[in-house]
């Protein structure tokens, strides 16, 4: 998802989780598959998301000695530390939807290699579903924020897909299913044509959208906050981070956990406390 203003990141993310569950439930209906598993990977696919989104992930990874990935830390959030450092129990199979849902700018939603891809066709469900619905949703945001206009999208991608999110939604899942079904529900796939124009759109809005003059002015300002957060808690372990983290797995770990668990407003407002001097008068 593109750069979120301050404090937006966090209602974002959410909405988009919930979307994803939704399609993702819905293709699994359809092909009479297992909902409840589709729907819990679905939940759990972005709970290691940084605050800042991607933008916040790409700082965190140049500060985190062996670099950073979000999936990583959502596995790590729901074995290691919910639950009161307990873990949350979830199935193998959860985990595995979890731990591969991820595609990058250049990654495909299907058909890539076995060992890519996750073992359940639910898990590969969440890998389609994740893209339908962050392309689709970050469409309607960049149109709000005045970023994009409708018609700035590629005519030939809009007449293969749709011209509003809810007829590429169609389309899209339409298209999961039809395909699937023909493959004999070996794994989830899309048609050539269809994968191709989706995969037009989300490079359309690299272009467009995620690394435009806006967002790469936007993800300085995240990586100054972040950065400067990371030195500043560092400082004070004691009063910031795990102190069990820092004992068992180091500095290091305690202060990723704790800057990847922010949300963007307590980012801002930790950092405002930190480095930004109340305002004081001389009677």
């Amino acid at each position: 998802m593109f750069f979120a203003p301050a404090g937006d990141h966090y209602r974002t993310r959410l909405t988009h989780t919930l979307e994803v569950s939704q399609i993702a439930r819905t293709i699994a209906k359809v092909l009479r598959l297992h909902e409840e598993l589709t729907e819990a990977i679905a939940l759990g696919h972005d709970l290691g998301h940084t605050p800042f989104g991607h933008a916040g992930e790409r700082v965190i990874d140049s500060l985190m000695p062996g670099g950073f990935n979000h999936y990583e830390q959502s596995l790590r959030i729901v074995d290691r530390l919910e639950n009161n450092g307990e873990g949350l129990n979830l199935t193998w199979e959860v985990r595995d939807g979890i731990a591969k849902h991820s595609k990058g700018k250049s990654g495909a939603p299907v058909g890539v290699a076995p060992e890519l891809r996750a073992s359940t066709i639910e898990g590969q469900i969440m890998r389609v579903a994740d893209l339908i619905a962050y392309v689709n949703h970050d469409i309607d945001d960049a149109t709000r924020a005045g970023l994009l206009r409708p018609e700035d999208l590629p005519r030939d991608l809009v007449d293969a897909l749709g011209a509003s999110s809810s007829a590429r939604i169609g389309t899209l899942v339409k298209d999961v299913v039809t395909e699937t079904l023909a493959r004999g529900l070996t794994e989830i796939r899309m048609s050539e044509a269809t994968l191709r124009a989706v995969l037009g759109l989300r490079a359309f809005l690299f272009e467009a959208v995620y690394e435009n003059a806006t967002a790469t002015a936007e993800f300085r300002k995240a990586s100054g906050i972040l950065t400067g957060l990371w030195e500043k808690v560092r400082e004070s372990p004691k009063e910031f981070l795990e102190q069990r983290t820092v004992d068992e797995e180091g500095l290091d770990a305690a202060t990723r956990d704790f800057i990847a668990g922010m949300t963007d407003r307590y980012a801002v407002s930790l950092f405002e406390q930190l480095f930004i001097p109340k305002p004081w008068t001389v009677d």
